[in-house]
């Protein structure tokens, strides 16, 4: 088993899970198998209960762990499917560590950092080398170099490498250097004050990944050489791709990244081709066509509360060679004006999932004029609730018809909660989580699209359809496309009479790749160039 480890300086956001990604893509497309892991640390067990503010999206695995959005990027470059071994977060390792002592596993030790909090986290990365069964563990160490509360996890991997020995273990530091406008040049100090700090820990990167907005030259990467203590060649320049994050990896390439690595780690393996991501890349930057995509929401601001989703829509663009211009529309702006001025002009309307009563009323405006106007729609989790409820408004006559998240005494609560979720207490991991199998209506446009019977989507929710309207949904035209195999929980919701009109209680983001897009937002992009085409004639 070769070890991977990386570290970011100087600022948060540098893209280091991006990088980790990336290079994953490389040292598969080289052969090796790759497993990754993301160490966090805050003292949250999983970010399962952490606002979109604080943290962005929340990204769920099969077996229903609630885990960082960085686990997506691993996901969607690699081949990897992952788990909650992949995720480890400080409260894990203190929950555990104390558990530990209150069974009697350190016999009446005194119980510290040092040895026992960097030996749990230690242990995570063998138990994961272990059942993972992968040639190269890629491990991505939260937060930044110099942060108090990430110290133990510098300290652990610090004690791992020297078990590990030469050959086995490789450092990758992924750093910034500003531009410094007033001065025209770049800056080298912030990255050398980080590896300073890096090696007091007794930590060297093999190699210095430069995030940048220009060009470094050669006279920055000998400083960053020689100030950084790295070979000149292992200075990798990382600037912001032009177009889309698919190109990270071939630029890593181009400057030698993955050879590098293969290096240090004593692999000796032909180089990676890397042809059909370069036609990903291709598609990205040169469709055939475009489409216009609003996406109505309540994190809007946040770039990457939606992170998933985006994703999920530029790989359909890839599939159909169309190029997707995301139009992030805030769905509180909907609620007080003509909807129409926002949304006539789109190809399609896709409303995602999210949590609590503000913006709902816009978003049921936003499926509304979907529906009555003919624009493809995309329902993600909370986006059927939303269509279920519009539908039970204005065309069932239910005028207070609601979800009893956001109405508690509705008198048509066509959206409850879950009969299994009416006596949790706990907020965290606790909400219907994970891959769950739904069973597709023959005939149903769901049927059609992913062309089988029975599929598995993962998911995150509380509340459900309610079934007692079933019955009367169904006789108005609404169909159910998909439930769960004892038919008692509906997965999937459509409107036969329109020309795209889907919605799943699910979460099919996740399950989203550049080189295997989801089936239903490739419909769902098909569908919206169709209306975008007709439009233009």
């Amino acid at each position: 088993m070769k070890y991977i480890f990386v570290t970011g300086g100087v600022v948060s956001s540098l893209g280091k899970g991006l990088t980790a990604a990336a290079l994953g893509t490389l040292l598969e497309n080289r052969g090796l198998t790759v497993a990754f892991q993301k160490f966090d640390p805050y003292l949250n067990v999983d970010p399962g209960t952490m606002s979109p503010y604080q943290h962005g999206e929340v990204y769920v695995l099969d077996d229903g762990a609630e885990t960082d959005l960085d686990l997506g990027h691993y996901e969607r470059f690699t081949n990897t499917k992952l788990s909650r071994a992949n995720a480890t977060t400080s409260g894990q390792v203190y929950e555990q560590v104390l558990k530990n002592e209150r069974d009697g596993v350190y016999l009446g030790k005194t119980v510290q950092v040092i040895p026992h909090v960097t030996d749990e986290i230690q242990r995570r990365i063998t138990h994961l080398a272990s059942k993972s069964g992968a040639d190269v563990l890629i491990t991505e160490i939260g937060g930044t170099v110099g942060d108090i509360e990430g110290l133990p996890f510098l300290e652990a991997i610090r004690e791992f490498a020297l078990e590990a020995g030469p050959g086995n273990v490789c450092f990758i530091h992924v750093t910034y250097v500003p531009f410094i406008k007033a001065a025209g040049e770049l800056k080298t100090k912030p990255s050398q004050q980080s590896v300073a700090k890096l090696r007091e820990i007794g930590l060297a990167p093999h190699v210095l990944v430069a995030r940048c907005e220009l060009p470094l030259g050669q006279e920055v990467r000998s400083k960053l050489s020689m100030f950084c203590n790295v070979p000149f060649k292992a200075v990798i320049e990382e600037k912001d791709v032009d177009h889309t994050i698919y190109e990270v990896p071939l630029m890593l390439q181009r400057e030698n990244m993955d050879d590098l690595v293969c290096q240090t780690l004593q692999l000796n393996l032909p180089p990676a081709n890397m042809a059909h991501w370069q036609d990903i890349v291709r598609r990205l930057i040169a469709p055939q066509h475009r489409v216009c995509i609003g996406v109505v929401g309540k994190y809007i601001e946040l770039q990457d509360a939606y992170k998933s989703v985006y994703e999920s829509l530029k790989h359909a663009g890839i599939a159909t060679d169309a190029g997707v211009q995301i139009v992030q529309i805030e769905a509180e702006d909907l609620e007080g004006d003509d909807p129409a001025k926002k949304l006539k002009d789109l190809g399609g309307i896709l409303v995602p999932g999210g949590f609590g009563d503000r913006g709902i009323e816009g978003k049921i405006r936003a499926a509304r004029y979907a529906r009555e106007a003919g624009i493809p729609y995309l329902g993600l989790c909370l986006g059927m609730q939303i269509a279920t409820i519009e539908f039970a408004r204005n065309v069932l006559g239910l005028e207070k018809a609601n979800s009893t998240e956001f109405a508690e005494n509705t008198p048509h609560p066509v959206i409850h909660l879950q009969e299994t979720q009416r006596h949790v207490k706990r907020k965290g991991g606790s909400m219907r989580l994970g891959a769950q199998e739904c069973t597709l209506k023959p005939g149903s446009l769901a049927r059609r699209l992913y062309g089988k019977e029975v599929v598995s989507e993962r998911h995150r929710h509380r509340y459900e359809f309610n079934n007692a309207y079933r019955e009367a949904f169904e006789g108005a035209g609404f169909i159910i496309g998909g439930t769960t195999s004892d038919n008692q929980l509906v997965e999937m919701i459509e409107i036969p009479s329109h020309p795209y009109f889907i919605a799943t209680q699910s979460h099919p983001e996740f399950l989203s790749k550049p080189n295997r897009p989801h089936p239903l937002f490739v419909g769902f992009i098909k569908a919206a160039h169709e209306r975008l085409h007709r439009r233009a004639i």
